[in-house]
């Protein structure tokens, strides 16, 4: 079949009237964005989905990409074996999806290592790589992932680089025209072929749609399959896309990623002769008419059935911790005694097992959880940056930017540490690209390999870092234990480059005197904190210590996107300890005792220790409650080091030889699994602390401190469930979709890890396409899996009509409950009780 390059110009016009921006749009929007290594974000890979019921995206992922929701049949018959599928949810369940089958007959069905897909969506590549044996889509998915890295690199590589002015269908164009790689693979001429293709991606769209004869019905289809077939480029693309649209603006080069993958289709369409093309689409355009009429078949149901039992077995023994009798009076006024401290955490599952530690063994402290960006709306721009982090959900955009200071240092002091800290940098990059150009590499090994015998030796047994802390990085070491962040605005030539797509949306620098005041409030509001403060008040933020692994900042806060919780909770403690703030609280109904401090705080989930911020005033004022707290921190993290050395498989082991096994972890540059992360969640509870005190919930539960009584207006129940309760979803759904479908979502053996761009993402050994989601050594630990993949379950202690009214009120909400990709109960504590929200908008008692 050939291909008339002067016709199609012709009929240009007629392309373009029947425009297909709206369908490309919204296929594009189906995509989960990809936040990269250096700020690693977890998403919901199925978000662009969420406007389908969970049934029906799973019907739409088989087409479009051959992928499941749910797990092999084999899985669920271990999980019936083991006892963690009871026979009596199994049976509910099957009455639920409305199945007339004994649990013997279910039993026998139980075998296979994939659910059951429909038959997908044809591609070119896909049906000839079928009729000649050749992989055609392996091929092209390795042509467009090589460009795609070499045109958005970061600075990684340093022998070629695509030009990125035309944008990266204009830069594509170019370079397939001189690309002899297809030659390899029998395709001539392409080069010629692809010079005859429009030079505007979205009339390529248009052409490749026009040519291939796809059905009207069927385009959205076909295009979504394409993109999702380089499905980790594009959610790179629609995370540049994200980030634009987040402040107004527009980004293109998923478009062009669509339009390059399609034009692939129509460069095999014309060089082979693809007789079973028409064939093959009318058969699957024919099935999925056909399953819009009539439903899910029974045979898929039996694997929504087998997932609903999974997630009933976990929803059961949460729901009867938080019902026991002892927990219905839960939530009546806590005491009047002064707690001898407070712990602000923040809401990560991890934080549950640390704080219940913590109110082991000091039964007088009282913790609190919050996310862990502790309301500060803002991104930071670390000492010498050029560019500013954001330090709060990517959901949010920040409203202020706050800077890093030198303590006691003057102006000068700064600017002369920032150009100092730049010059090492540069005189550092210098030095790395001598040692990796084409001219000094082998020279430079054979000269002074033999001198990095000691520092190799050093960073082998833990002694040392293979490579500088990234926060600390080319800072001088008289300037390192000085740094803090300021709430003022600043004038010491932190040149800032980032620009924005209006001026006006550029945050304020440091946070206004006039708005100090009514933030305080709002933030001590929305963690229920307004009376009975203890003397010392922790704001705990959260991060990790790891070598030499690329997912680092995954295990670090996702509140606080993808950083560590250390800025956001010295900021706030900052705030809350200005005097003038708290003249204004006071007038506001709000009274901070004057004896009382706020300390910024951070937990190191690897190693399971907590650092004091900003203290050194503490020391006159406050010494015995800051001897006392230290040892009951250390305390607490020696039990959190315990509980979680069964999964780490150091157990059976006294309490100083697991300390220093985590320890040990933590610096070992050739360990894969550092710690678990977020493995294991499964549910979020808004509710007092007095409803879940005592609970063991095994770090799999967000924890967020709420009392409805103090919310007027239930403003701050709103925030949680468009905020902290819609983050916990993406994360949870990310370890979902990283279990059920590593090869798509995860990324896969983290051995064979190579980064790319610098910080884009990684591939798996050195070809395919770009990776999403979490690697095997995250999920599995080598014999079975640690993540159990169960829909989020979200527990809210608060008035149902308070909870439909915001459910109503939020299309984004109100999607992730009614299509099920999560799912919502309300503890009752008036009534007693705890009820279910139903897909008819209804409440059913479940206890």
């Amino acid at each position: 079949m050939s291909l008339s390059i002067t016709q199609d110009r012709e009929e240009k016009a007629n392309h373009l009237s029947v425009s297909l921006k709206p369908i490309i749009d919204s296929v594009c929007h189906r995509i989960a964005p990809l936040w990269p290594l250096d700020a690693f974000v977890a998403v919901s890979p199925y978000f662009g989905l969420r406007d389908q019921d969970f049934e029906k995206a799973n019907e739409t992922l088989g087409r479009v990409a051959g992928s499941s929701l749910l797990m092999s049949r084999r899985y669920y018959a271990e999980q019936i074996s083991s006892g963690r599928i009871a026979k009596a949810d199994l049976e509910k369940s099957l009455k639920e999806h409305g199945l007339d089958m004994t649990f013997s007959e279910v039993q026998k069905s139980l075998s296979g290592d994939r659910p059951i897909l429909p038959e997908p969506i044809p591609l070119v590549s896909d049906v000839l790589g079928q009729s000649e044996k050749t992989e055609w889509s392996v091929f092209i998915v390795e042509q467009i992932s090589q460009f795609c890295a070499a045109y958005f690199d970061q600075g990684q590589a340093i022998w070629k680089e695509p030009s990125g002015k035309e944008g990266l269908f204009g830069a594509w164009y170019q370079y397939a025209k001189i690309d002899l790689a297809p030659r390899m693979m029998g395709l001539r001429d392409v080069g010629s072929f692809v010079s005859r293709l429009p030079i505007n991606a979205e009339e390529t769209i248009a052409l490749v749609v026009k040519k291939l004869a796809i059905p009207a019905d069927m385009i959205e289809y076909y295009l979504l399959a394409n993109l999702m077939s380089v499905g980790g480029w594009a959610s790179w693309t629609r995370y540049l896309q994200w980030e634009k649209e987040l402040v107004g603006g527009g980004e293109s080069s998923i478009i062009d990623l669509l339009a390059i993958r399609l034009a692939w289709e129509l460069i095999l369409f014309n060089a082979r002769n693809v007789t079973e093309w028409a064939k093959i689409w009318k058969k699957v355009a024919g099935a999925i008419r056909n399953s819009s009429e009539k439903g899910i078949m029974p045979p898929t149901q039996l694997d929504f059935a087998l997932q609903t039992a999974f997630e009933l077995s976990y929803q059961k023994s949460v729901i009867a911790e938080l019902s026991h009798p002892s927990r219905q009076s839960g939530t009546k006024s806590s005491s009047s005694v002064r707690p001898s401290v407070q712990a602000a955490f923040c809401i990560d599952v991890r934080s549950e097992i640390y704080r219940r530690a913590l109110e082991t063994v000091a039964p007088t402290a009282q913790t609190i959880g919050f996310a862990g960006f502790f309301g500060a709306f803002m991104e930071f721009v670390p000492l010498g940056a050029s560019e500013p982090r954001i330090h709060l959900p990517v959901l949010l955009t920040p409203g202020w930017q706050g800077h890093e200071r030198i303590r006691g240092g003057s102006d000068h002091d700064v600017k002369k540490a920032i150009r100092q800290r730049r010059e090492n940098l540069h005189g550092a990059n210098t030095w790395k690209s001598f040692k990796s150009s084409p001219s000094s590499c082998f020279s430079f090994v054979e000269s002074t390999g033999l001198l990095y015998g000691a520092k190799l030796l050093g960073d082998s047994f833990g002694w040392s870092r293979p490579v500088p802390h990234p926060s600390t990085k080319g800072v001088h070491s008289s300037v390192k234990g000085r740094l803090v962040p300021t709430l003022e605005s600043v004038s010491h030539g932190q040149d800032i480059t980032k620009t924005r797509q209006k001026a006006a949306e550029s945050p304020t620098v440091g946070i206004p005197m006039t708005d100090r005041g009514g933030l305080a409030e709002i933030i001590l509001r929305a963690m229920s904190m307004t009376s009975n403060f203890a003397r010392l008040v922790l704001l705990v933020g959260h991060g990790s210590s790891t070598f030499n692994n690329p997912y680092a900042t995954g295990l670090d806060c996702g509140a606080c996107a993808g950083q560590t919780g250390e800025v956001s909770a010295r900021v706030i403690a900052a705030l809350l300890n200005e005097s003038k703030v708290r003249e204004e609280l006071s007038q506001k109904g709000i009274k901070i005792p004057s004896d009382t401090r706020f300390v910024g705080a951070l937990h190191d989930t690897t190693v399971d220790t907590i650092d004091l911020f900003d203290i050194e005033g503490l020391e006159s004022t406050h010494a015995d409650d800051l001897k006392q707290l230290k040892q009951w921190l250390a305390e607490a993290g020696q039990l959190t080091r315990m509980e979680r050395s069964t999964l780490l498989g150091i157990n059976d082991a006294a309490p100083e030889i697991v300390d220093a096994l985590v320890h040990e972890r933590s610096r070992d540059w050739s360990q894969v699994r550092p710690e678990w992360g977020l493995a294991g969640n499964a549910a979020f509870i808004a509710a007092p602390r007095t409803r879940t005190v005592g609970i063991n919930l095994s770090g799999r539960s967000f924890l967020h401190d709420y009392d409805w009584r103090k919310d007027e207006g239930f403003g701050v129940l709103e925030l949680i469930m468009t905020a902290p309760m819609v983050v916990a979803n993406w994360i949870n759904m990310q370890y979902y979709a990283s279990v059920v479908d590593n090869r798509r979502y995860g990324s896969g053996n983290k051995v064979l890890h190579n980064i790319v761009g610098g910080a884009i993402g990684v591939l798996e050994g050195n070809g395919g396409d770009l990776r999403v989601g979490l690697p095997m050594q995250s999920l599995h630990d080598g014999e079975r899996w640690v993540h159990e993949p169960l829909r989020l379950n979200v527990f809210l202690e608060a008035p149902k009509s308070a909870i439909d009214n915001i459910i109503a009120k939020h299309e984004l909400v109100r999607e992730l409950i009614e299509n099920r990709w999560l799912f919502v109960f309300e503890i009752d504590n008036e009534q007693g009780g705890i009820y279910q929200r139903t897909t008819d908008k209804q409440w059913k008692r479940v206890s």
